[in-house]
């Protein structure tokens, strides 16, 4: 057994829970399992070209998406999903570096589906996550988004995050233009080493 396993399974150890986004839609958020394989990949087939180019791993390979449920079942990852009766239509996932310069550093990383944006499902599993990741004791969580994305800087702006770099023309989107890279960290023991004057956003 991972020593990580341990601390993971204490970070989750609320779920699963059922919530109400926009008024009326019951959504329910668990652990990501192994038996999430499938509806992970009917998920990630089902999202735009430009949201897909900006994921970390591609996640509509299988061998890409058990890789990312080895890491959870050895708790390097710890992931959430949620589903809208039987359709996955969002997920958080906090990642740790085991490399010993980076290990007690979380990077959060959510993604919804098309048809619940704007609805408030991204804001409740960014806090939801956040609120893992915590768990896991970090130094510092960190989160990357690209200069567009109001809604997910603001909903992590709410939770402390501060806009720490933005790496200009970083990511290319699928029609070849440039887009810069926003990069918010969350310092749990209060402020190190941070610029003085956050960046304006």
């Amino acid at each position: 057994m991972s020593v990580e396993q341990p601390q993971a399974a204490d970070a989750v150890a609320g779920y699963p829970r059922m919530i109400r986004i926009n008024g009326n839609d019951s959504i329910s958020i668990n652990v990501l399992s192994r038996t999430d394989k499938d509806a992970i990949l009917d998920f990630a087939s089902a999202l735009a070209e430009d949201d897909l180019l900006f994921l970390r791993v591609d996640i509509t390979e299988p061998s890409v998406v058990e890789n990312w449920i080895s890491n959870v079942e050895s708790g390097t990852t710890v992931s959430l999903v949620a589903y809208h009766g039987e359709d996955l239509v969002g997920y958080a996932t906090v990642d740790r570096n085991l490399a010993r310069w980076t290990r007690r550093v979380g990077e959060i990383r959510v993604n919804v589906a098309a048809a619940f944006r704007s609805k408030g499902l991204g804001r409740t599993l960014v806090a939801a996550i956040f609120d893992v990741a915590r768990n896991l004791h970090p130094k510092k969580l960190v989160a990357h988004m690209t200069i567009d994305q109001i809604g997910a800087q603001a909903a992590f702006k709410r939770l402390g995050f501060m806009p720490e770099a933005v790496l200009a023309d970083y990511v290319e989107d699928r029609h070849g233009h440039a887009r810069d890279l926003v990069i918010m960290s969350y310092d749990v023991d209060g402020l190190t080493d941070q610029v003085d004057e956050p960046l304006n956003l």
